[in-house]
């Protein structure tokens, strides 16, 4: 427990702070430039981690250092006391080295780890389940059971199979003696013959008969055993699903979050009404949540917000140490939505057509298709929030001509594109580009000088459920990604690089760019993975395909703008 609220903030010198204005609204936390203030509480958060020996967490930034690495999220919020004295609190995401109680951080929203409480309690309970689970299933007599189950199963529809073999070949016996016999030998003796003959088959179904009973007999007791065991197993997993949804229901309800008005609701209440309908793993331990929580209970005013990743980069998502990151969109988003619900918050960027203005140049035309320089940050096809787009300018100028897009570029991404104006051309053209004859060529700028001079990167890509639009890198479940790339030039702090996609999934070149598997360089102004700059420095320069109608190879090319 927290016996002054105070403890837990850090207060700056006045002295680093004096020439510093205060932000006339809060942070959006989705997409932000880190605020002065935040900048100087990361460097001194920072420095604490770096000279912290007693955290006991594997941040994998040590070598050899023994446990599990786990690398970390961390947030600072600027606040002023009820004195208007600036200061800020820290946090991290969910648990670290496994505890929820370090006094340079704010505590959870809820604490499931406190001694004797229910979540401690009931995770008891579903903990012993599982070890009787555990203990049936590594039970000697229950394994002999099933081997002995899966070994008469095999052997019995072997004899079974053989035994068949036998009558049908008996069968096909007895038939060739009534054929060889039937006209040398008179009725009466036949008749004898034929009475022999159906004993004879009669002794052959009774052997039968009397084998597959057998058989039954012994798979069905075996079976009876088996299942003795297999109803006790799943009787004490519907105990356990069933206690374990009662406890989330229960920890659900107490995540219950406040605003600047104090007003409370609950975790579940929160993703109630949103696509998920109740809250993801993991929701409400994030950073942020936990800062501005302890803020309003304590009646703190929030002044700005950062948060940053601190140790090795994961496998599968690209985060860097010490980089600044947003908030996530799946765990964070609703939640924020009510917690900064009444406060001044800057605009949020991805409400603003950032391709006003932004010329869209025509590289070629004819009555089949257009090919256009997309500039940077223009949308392809209208957005949820902002409509501007090719597609949009292109109805606008051609009327009752629908355009026809056949494939796209991000958002942030300039280049090459081309539009159909009739269905055909579009389905031929699409065709060339699910076939993978298109030949496409990007050139991005990366942040750093890389190693090697050409290549090809092999990650399989999908969505981060939890943190769209990101992309993971994932092995088990990704789709197939695969990038050719050569380097143009290179600087003293930057490479110039041609990249060849080979498919096209989403963020492709920018992942493969900036994940630590591939290049490990993120694209210059990548605000996803990277770091935010005038621009996406990633452009689709060229571009070749046959024409839908003239059946001729046609290729175009702009030279980047960076």
């Amino acid at each position: 427990m927290v016996s002054n609220p105070k403890d837990r903030i850090t207060y700056f010198t006045e002295s680093l702070i004096n020439d510093i204005d205060l932000p006339e609204r809060f942070t959006f936390p989705f997409f932000y430039e880190p605020h002065p203030l935040t900048k100087i509480a990361t460097a001194q958060l920072q420095e604490y981690l770096e000279n912290q020996t007693d955290l006991n967490h594997n941040f994998g930034l040590i070598e050899n250092q023994p446990g599990l690495v786990i690398g970390k999220m961390f947030g600072v919020l600027v606040i002023q006391d009820e004195e208007g004295k600036l200061g800020y609190l820290s946090a991290f995401s969910g648990k670290l080295a496994d505890s929820n109680d370090h006094p340079m951080f704010v505590p959870p929203v809820f604490d499931m780890l406190v001694e004797d409480s229910f979540f401690l309690k009931e995770q008891y309970i579903l903990n012993s389940i599982n070890d009787k689970v555990k203990e049936i299933e590594q039970d000697e007599r229950y394994i002999k059971l099933k081997e002995d189950l899966e070994k008469f199963s095999v052997q019995s529809a072997k004899e079974i199979a053989a035994f068949k073999k036998r009558l049908k070949s008996n069968k096909a016996y007895r038939k060739s003696l009534r054929d060889r016999r039937k006209n040398i030998i008179n009725e009466a003796d036949y008749a004898r013959f034929e009475a022999y003959l159906i004993r004879f088959s009669h002794y052959d179904n009774h052997q039968y008969s009397l084998l597959s009973n057998q058989w039954k007999k012994t798979l069905e007791e075996v079976q009876i055993e088996v299942a003795k065991y297999k109803d006790t197993i799943e009787s004490l997993k519907k105990e356990r699903r069933e206690k374990s949804a009662a406890l989330q229901q229960q920890l659900f309800e107490q995540y219950a979050f406040l605003n600047k008005d104090r007003k409370e609701k609950s975790l579940h209440a929160i993703f109630s009404d949103t696509v998920f309908g109740k809250p993801p793993a993991g929701a409400g331990e994030c950073a942020t949540p936990k800062l501005l929580q302890y803020t309003f209970l304590h009646g703190f005013k929030p002044i700005a917000m950062a948060e940053f990743w601190w140790g090795a980069s994961p496998k599968s998502e690209v985060r860097k140490h010490k980089q600044y990151y947003p908030a996530c969109t799946g765990k964070c988003k609703p939640i924020l939505k009510h917690m900064l619900e009444g406060m001044p918050v800057d605009d949020n960027p991805f409400l603003i057509n950032q391709g006003e203005g932004k010329k869209l140049e025509t590289v070629y035309e004819d009555d089949h298709l257009i090919v256009v320089n997309k500039p940077a940050e223009l949308l392809s096809v209208p957005g949820i929030l902002v409509q501007d787009s090719v597609y949009s300018r292109l109805q606008a100028m051609w009327g009752d001509i629908e355009p026809l897009i056949i494939h796209r570029l991000d958002m942030s991404t300039s280049g090459l594109l081309v539009v159909a104006k009739t269905k055909e051309a579009h389905k031929n053209i699409q065709k060339q580009f699910l076939k993978r004859t298109v030949n496409k060529r990007y050139t991005a700028l990366l942040s750093r000088v890389i190693d090697g001079q050409e290549g090809e990167i092999n990650l399989p890509l999908r969505g981060d459920l939890d943190n769209r639009p990101r992309q993971l890198v994932c092995f088990e479940h990704g789709k197939k990604a695969t990038t050719k790339w050569k380097v143009v030039e290179k600087t003293d702090k930057t490479t110039k690089i041609h990249f060849w996609p080979l498919t096209g999934r989403t963020h492709q070149l920018r992942m493969h760019s900036a994940h630590e598997l591939g290049l490990n360089a993120p694209i210059v102004g990548d605000d996803l993975y990277g770091t935010a700059a005038e621009r996406l420095h990633l452009h689709a320069a060229y571009l070749e395909f046959v024409h839908p109608v003239t059946e001729e190879k046609i290729s175009f090319e702009v030279t980047e703008g960076f």
